[in-house]
């Protein structure tokens, strides 16, 4: 296990001194290089997985699941106790919040009569809340993760009965940066929070008697250096039913010129929390836009329920944009905000029926977020808060 270590740590000092160097490159190498990269990945990963036999937005339970779904919160559990002290914990995924902000969601007045479910059914403004974060489990310096920002949305004022009566009034709705899962189940998922329990992440995808090397490789297409939450686009990754017998994915779009230098790189001074100062300069200045857009299946093979680590193809099923999301400009950086950031949770279970989140990765979410926000609140002596977008922060 030492040598492993040892290994591990040579390989994550080695991404630390990539990652400084990726805004040199990067970019260039993702307009050239990303898609047909992606589309060889995926087709390597259909070629391996066979056809599940479901229908449209159909699910199967496998018999395992609890079980995984056990290790992956006990797991969740130790790593939180390893790395917090009693008052200061933090989530045990999206850990490192970057900034919790005001805003709002507009649903668009032309959309199609299929699209019109849930809150997309009518025209109307909702109020919301935003929480950008880092991965986890732990709350590195910026440029030492390993290049992960999730977007968490609160909509507020939300009518209609819900699925779990913890919140009445509102709908969450959670996405990251990078198109696919980093698991295809929970299954895997369990296997991966072990080597991250034992401090060795990186072990879970190259571990040559059960490797995952076609995830890794799809993941670190998008998983790179950030910039700025602000700027970057972010998707579900699983999915969710969009009315009785439908599902679909979602995903927030940027529409917003953002700052995104990064002072000190290559090898100088990067500030900690450089993400989060680009969202105070960015928000300082101007008010910033996404596209909230869902892309609905419409092949239960090729855009799978029960596999997260496929990615459902646009060719066959586009993105249509469905709501705008508005940041106003706004200072979010204060005690106020950081003390709300404790209470408020994200959970995607939080939502109408129209939406209920779907696949084995959505299921575990049920139980693991209650049971981890509920575990982190208890050690902080907070309470849980449902907000309704009239707090004072």
């Amino acid at each position: 296990m030492q040598v492993l270590k040892r290994f591990h740590a040579m390989l994550t000092g080695l991404l630390h001194i990539e990652r400084r160097l990726e805004p040199f490159f990067r970019p260039q190498l993702n307009r050239l290089l990303r898609e047909p990269g992606a589309r060889v990945i995926q087709f390597l990963i259909n070629w391996r997985r066979g056809n599940d036999g479901l229908g449209l937005a159909e699910e199967r339970i496998d018999p395992d699941e609890e079980a995984s779904l056990d290790q992956i919160i006990d797991q969740m559990r130790d790593q939180m106790r390893g790395n917090f002290k009693p008052g200061s914990y933090e989530r045990g995924g999206n850990t490192k919040t970057h900034g919790i902000l005001h805003a709002t969601v507009t649903i668009c007045d032309d959309l199609p009569e299929h699209c019109r479910k849930g809150v997309f059914a009518e025209p109307r403004t909702f109020p919301a809340y935003v929480r950008y974060a880092g991965p986890g489990p732990d709350v590195p310096a910026d440029i030492e993760d390993v290049g992960f920002t999730s977007m968490s949305v609160k909509l507020m004022d939300v009518p209609g009965k819900k699925l779990w009566d913890e919140e009445q009034h509102t709908q969450d709705f959670i996405s990251i940066c990078t198109p696919t899962f980093v698991t295809p189940n929970t299954r895997e998922n369990a296997k991966l929070q072990y080597w991250s329990l034992v401090g060795m992440p990186i072990y879970y995808f190259i571990n040559p008697f059960d490797s995952h090397f076609l995830d890794f490789f799809m993941q670190g297409l998008w998983n790179e250096t950030q910039y700025n939450p602000l700027g970057q686009r972010h998707w579900s990754c699983v999915p969710y039913l969009l009315g009785e017998g439908q599902a679909m994915m979602y995903s927030f779009v940027p529409r917003t010129s953002v700052d995104k230098k990064i002072p000190g790189v290559p090898f100088g001074n990067v500030p900690f929390n450089y993400l989060r100062e680009n969202m105070i300069k960015t928000l300082n200045r101007t008010d910033v836009e996404f596209d909230l857009m869902i892309q609905i299946q419409t092949d239960a093979h090729r855009m799978p329920i029960e596999n997260a680590a496929v990615r459902w193809p646009e060719k066959i099923s586009p993105f249509i944009r469905v709501a705008t999301l508005n940041i106003p400009k706004q200072t979010f950086d204060t005690d106020t905000r950081a003390d709300f950031a404790k209470r408020l949770k994200m959970n995607p279970w939080h939502c109408l029926p129209a939406h209920r989140p779907l696949g084995n990765q959505s299921r575990a979410r049920q139980r693991m977020y209650q049971q981890l926000s509920r575990f982190r609140q208890q050690m902080n002596k907070v309470n849980h808060y449902e907000p309704t977008g009239d707090e004072d922060l």
